[in-house]
């Protein structure tokens, strides 16, 4: 018979030790040893923001706004054209986005597929202002008159009504995806910009730096960039700038047929190169998203987009009690 192994002081440690490692595993698994990165909510957190650069005044306003009031609330905001933004969301590396449209339906499934239903919020309404150097007085054009510059058949300012300047016109944008382009490129129905003279720069603010040094361009830009007259830098960027006014109208025939993009005539619908602007968010929980989406559209929010000279889709409500 053959004998039984030995027991001894080294199999009774291997097997007390063996024991420990197994039992703290399974005490580690219950009780908190779970690496995951706890949830924000909406006053504490930290998430991605991608925009659009032509909101960036707009989107710093409300961050930094929210942030005053929620100290542990933080958001890292990645500026970049429309399409990458949006891109960023559907790849998980933004929790929102500042947006001129709602998402499309192929990427609306690219969410429903990883089982996230999205939101969509409207905040307010802004609109794509024209820009010319100040030595440019031609400043007032028709929806009709820019039909023909995009459609190539206007290519001097002289054959513009009113046109000062013999040269021909440049048409300036921030980016080649942007938001400003895609939208005067829809807008005008452009399926071709081979025959257009077109320039593009890295940012509005560029846009900006170019038209006040060429009296021959035409700058498109986002309206907040300028509109902010409390906002130091923005009257700086509308310096020795004139913003057209747009007619709607095939034959105006007075000034006040003509509408500029700011708040008044963007909220009476009359200016007409104005657009929606959207937050997209692919949250799943009450969180940081959420909170910051709640206070732009129900609360003080709004009076940031009004005092960016936007429209506001949600006015900010106040009470005035009056005693005698």
């Amino acid at each position: 018979m053959e004998p039984f192994g030995h027991i001894g002081p080294i199999n009774v440690f291997k097997t007390m030790t063996n024991r420990f490692w197994v039992l703290a595993g399974l005490l580690m698994s219950l009780f908190g040893c779970n690496t995951d990165k706890p949830l924000d909510n909406p006053s504490r957190g930290e998430i991605v923001i991608a925009a659009d650069e032509s909101f960036q005044p707009l989107v710093m306003q409300l961050t930094s706004a929210y942030s005053g009031i929620y100290p542990d609330a933080h958001f890292k905001v990645v500026y970049r054209p429309e399409q990458e933004a949006i891109n960023m969301m559907l790849k998980d590396s933004a929790r929102l986005v500042f947006a001129t449209r709602s998402l499309k339906s192929n990427e609306q499934a690219v969410l429903k597929q990883r089982k996230i239903k999205g939101a969509t919020e409207k905040i307010a309404t802004d609109g794509v202002a024209l820009i010319i150097n100040k030595a440019n007085t031609d400043s007032l054009i028709t929806m009709n008159e820019l039909q023909g510059i995009f459609s190539g058949q206007t290519k001097q300012w002289s054959q513009l009504k009113g046109g000062n300047q013999s040269a021909p016109i440049t048409l300036v944008f921030d980016n080649n995806n942007s938001s400003n382009l895609e939208f005067v490129l829809n807008t005008f129905n452009v399926k071709d910009v081979k025959n257009l003279r077109i320039f593009t720069t890295h940012s509005n603010r560029e846009v900006i730096d170019f038209v006040r040094k060429n009296p021959s361009a035409l700058g498109f830009i986002g309206v907040n960039w300028i509109s902010d007259s409390d906002e130091p830098l923005s009257v700086e960027l509308a310096r020795d700038l004139r913003v057209m006014g747009v007619s709607s109208k095939p034959n105006p025939t007075k000034r006040d047929d003509y509408f500029q993009p700011f708040q008044e005539d963007l909220g009476m619908q009359r200016y007409p190169l104005r657009r929606p602007v959207y937050i997209l968010s692919r949250e799943t929980h009450p969180g940081l998203g959420g909170g910051l989406i709640n206070y732009i559209t129900r609360d003080a929010g709004s009076l940031i987009i009004r005092k960016l000279g936007l429209w506001p889709r949600m006015p900010y409500d106040r009470i005035i009690n009056l005693t005698k």
